[in-house]
Parts: structure tokens; sequence; C-alpha cells
């Protein structure tokens, strides 16, 4: 059986597309890719069929994740049946989230960052900073990657 996990943020440009990148690799460093899929989206639709933002993008390829064939798309009805782990960047998207689900699927949405070590509770969104903010994901993103991998591997 397959798990399926989907990263939420808003626009689907910066912060879900970089944890589907850097989870999407280390799955495939694991070699688990035929018992677990990923995906991506945003609550809104601001963005949707764009590539992600090339400072993420940038930030990730120099840790060796490339996520230049994703595109931004909006979260689905169809997403909560689909998906195990539905995984909000922040308290926003968790709201939304919850607001939207179907209640027999509201019990897969949380917040990703669960699965981190760090105290931070939330993704920063780094769209309106500087680059330095799209390292700062990527220490929490991959933090958090590797957090969920352990529980997945755990349910395996």
């Amino acid at each position: 059986m397959v798990k399926k996990v989907l990263f939420v943020c808003l626009g689907n440009i910066c912060r879900s597309p970089t944890a589907e990148a850097v989870f999407r690799g280390k799955v495939r460093a694991l070699d688990l890719q035929h018992c677990i899929a990923q995906d991506s989206c945003g609550t809104s639709r601001y963005h949707v069929g764009e590539p992600p933002d090339n400072r993420a993008m940038a930030a990730a390829r120099k840790r060796g994740y490339d996520m230049s064939d994703l595109r931004g798309r909006q979260v689905s009805p169809e997403d909560f049946k689909q998906f195990d782990y539905i995984l909000a960047m922040d308290r926003s998207n968790l709201s939304d989230l919850r607001r939207l689900a179907p209640e027999p699927h509201a019990h897969k949405i949380e917040l990703f960052l669960k699965y981190s070590s760090s105290d931070e509770r939330e993704v920063p969104d780094p769209y309106y900073g500087g680059g330095e903010g799209f390292d700062h994901v990527l220490d929490l993103v991959e933090d958090a990657c590797e957090g969920l991998l352990q529980r997945l591997q755990g349910d395996l």
C-alpha cells in the first residue's frame, strides 16, 4: 500500500513545492518511491500553473533538489480523499484546510513541522523577504522531512 503525502501552503510556489522536492529526494535516496508518494498544492489559486519561485528553485538546487518540473495547483476536494497525510505549512493554511475538508478526512490534516525537531511550529513564508528566508525554509523542511520519513517507515 502506497502512503501519500500532500504538502500545502498558500500559493504553492515557495514552501510546499520545496517540501515536495526535498521529500521526493529523500524518498528516492531511500528507494521508497514504490511505497511513498508526494505532491504539493496551495489553498489559493494565485499561482495555478506557474513554476516555483526562482529563489526557491535556486536555494533548493544548491542543496541538490530539483523542483523545475513542479507547477502550482490549488487543493481540490479529491485531495482530501486521496492523501493519507495533508501537511500545512502554517496555521493559516491549517485553518483553511480544516474549513475545506470533508469531515471523514479532517483527521489527516496537521502542521508539517509537527515532524520537525525544531521549536518552530510554522514554516515562515519567504516570498517577501530575501534569499536567507529560502535557506531557512529549506533547513526546516529538511528536518521535518526526516521526521516524517521516520514516521512513515514505521507505518510501512
